[in-house]
């Protein structure tokens, strides 16, 4: 029996009655565009960000089409992530919306026993979300067969050809049946990416839910000019001043995160740190009590930010202005969740100004400019002996449109 509760999308009774128990009333544009086209079977190229429901946009339609009669201890379905946060997340997900189903879903990742994961696998599973290193370590030590699959879905495909899992991820493609299904899902659709679906995807389907700018109507976004030695005592104003329900700290090297983690937990409760070079347990259990609510503030680097999918956050402070823009606008995109209001605030030094003038110009919008007194940068006086101008912020505002047109 089919209904039409989510949107008018046919689907059974069992996945509208699991929708219900999650809360999901009304499907979000990326629900009402992929699942219809995903149920159908086709290949499938979308570009969308985080936080707008993408992973139940791919979820469903894999639960809606698993077949529960088939009885091979081997999956049906392979999710490929970037990181271990999103492994467990997806992971998360697909157990919420398979409510009612007897559907066995696990997730693979480094820095957990390999074991446990290989006695998981033996049982049978139906679905495995995991990270494309791990992927491919059980492939080789012959724990996981890929003959069975009939759906691959590449969840933020730009991320893992970003930090290299390409070659890992031919591998495990070339390993599935020709005829499965392929989703991918990225925030940008680089050339590398589409060369990547035209290689290995039968005439996907290309379906577009990030245009050009950010959707920013729900984030409001603010920038500071800062020296960078009164960077550390302007976050502690702004976080004080702010009082966010739950902020991330973005820095961009793992020992810049650590350190502003030791030192704000000196100052502040409810801090922790995050990044690549915890243990995993530590890690597992840091996300978990962020998730929770139980942490007011994380610092994070921005691979390990990409795992990060929680609706209460409010503040996003680029404590350290990221390398590439595209990293802003996933930064930014952790708040403003699914409709909801937020603030992102990035301090900037007096050198940082072609950084910033590139965000703009990527999400198409000037940053609105804060001052708070004792900690806006003034340009350096001349070397010489002369008397010097009077001090003057460095223009980081509105007169670079001039630049942005020669660009």
């Amino acid at each position: 029996m089919e209904g039409f509760g989510f949107g008018g999308i046919p689907l059974t009774e069992t996945t509208l009655l699991a929708l219900k128990s999650a809360a999901y009333l009304e499907p979000t544009p990326v629900q009402a565009g992929v699942i219809p086209r995903a149920l159908a079977g086709v290949d499938l190229m979308a570009q969308a960000h985080t936080g707008t429901g993408k992973t139940a946009a791919f979820a469903i339609p894999i639960l809606e089409r698993i077949d529960l009669g088939d009885d091979s201890f081997d999956p049906q379905t392979i999710v490929l992530v970037p990181t271990r946060e999103l492994a467990v997340q997806v992971r998360d997900e697909f157990v919420k919306l398979a409510e009612g189903r007897e559907v066995d879903i696990i997730a693979v990742y480094g820095g957990k026993p390999i074991r446990k994961q290989t006695e998981q696998l033996s049982r049978g599973v139906d679905v495995v979300i995991g990270t494309p290193g791990r992927v491919l370590d059980h492939m080789q030590r012959k724990t996981l067969l890929l003959g069975n699959i009939r759906c691959v879905v590449l969840d933020e495909a730009d991320r893992m050809l970003d930090i290299g899992f390409r070659p890992d991820i031919e591998k495990i493609l070339r390993h599935c049946p020709k005829s499965r299904q392929t989703l991918l899902l990225s925030a940008t659709l680089a050339p590398a990416v589409v060369r990547l679906a035209e290689r290995y995807m039968r005439e996907p389907e290309k379906l577009d839910f990030s245009p050009n700018r950010l959707d920013v109507e729900t984030i409001e976004q603010f920038y500071f000019t800062v020296d960078p030695e009164k960077k550390f005592d302007l976050l502690l104003h702004l976080l004080e001043r702010e009082k966010p329900r739950q902020a991330i700290i973005f820095c961009r090297t793992r020992r810049g995160t650590e350190k502003v983690g030791q030192r704000l937990a000196k100052r502040l409760p409810s801090v922790a740190a995050i990044h690549g070079d915890l243990p995993q347990q530590t890690r597992d259990r840091v996300m978990g009590q962020f998730r929770q609510g139980k942490l007011t503030h994380l610092v994070a680097t921005d691979v390990v930010g990409r795992g990060i999918d929680v609706t209460g956050i409010s503040h996003i402070i680029n404590y350290d202005i990221p390398q590439f823009c595209d990293d802003y606008v996933h930064r930014v995109g952790r708040t403003g969740r699914m409709g909801r209001e937020g603030v992102a605030f990035t301090f900037v030094s007096p050198e940082e100004g072609p950084e910033l003038t590139r965000i703009e110009v990527r999400i198409d919008r000037l940053l609105k400019r804060e001052e708070t007194p004792g900690f806006t940068a003034f340009a350096k006086p001349p070397a010489n002996d002369a008397a010097p101008p009077e001090s003057k912020p460095p223009v980081f505002g509105r007169p670079r449109r001039r630049i942005r047109r020669a660009l």
